[in-house]
């Protein structure tokens, strides 16, 4: 099963590239602002949220429900692999990068968050 970003609908790959273009932002307002360490933390907390994004869109495609129970499951199951990754990555970055700009961190993380959930609103045409 090939599971590449080409195979992603079209808001998934949307917002994919959109939380890629926040955390540039972002990342270039932290270094700015916070210099080299707010640069890094912001960049951290996008990758946060594309990594258990791409996680759950890559368990969300994996799946080939034929009934709303299927479907159901297979975006329950995306859901919880995005939050598992989230839980663990956040945990991750905050018990070894001492000098973490928590500001930026959290801040691009949120923001890239709600990207994410922007995906809804994208046409699939």
């Amino acid at each position: 099963m090939n599971v590449s970003p080409s195979n992603f609908s079209r808001p998934i790959r949307t917002v994919l590239l959109w939380q890629l273009i926040a955390t540039a932002a972002l990342t270039l307002a932290g270094a700015y602002l916070a210099g080299v360490h707010g640069a890094l933390s912001a960049a951290l907390g996008g990758a946060v949220s594309f990594g258990a994004g791409l996680a759950a869109a890559v368990v969300a495609s994996r799946g080939n429900a034929q009934s709303a129970a299927g479907i159901l499951t297979g975006a329950l199951a995306a859901e919880g692999v995005k939050f598992g990754l989230i839980g663990v990555l956040l945990w991750l970055v905050l018990a070894t990068y001492r000098d973490v700009v928590v500001l930026a961190f959290l801040g691009t993380f949120v923001l890239t968050a709600l990207v994410f959930s922007m995906a809804f609103f994208v046409r699939e045409t």
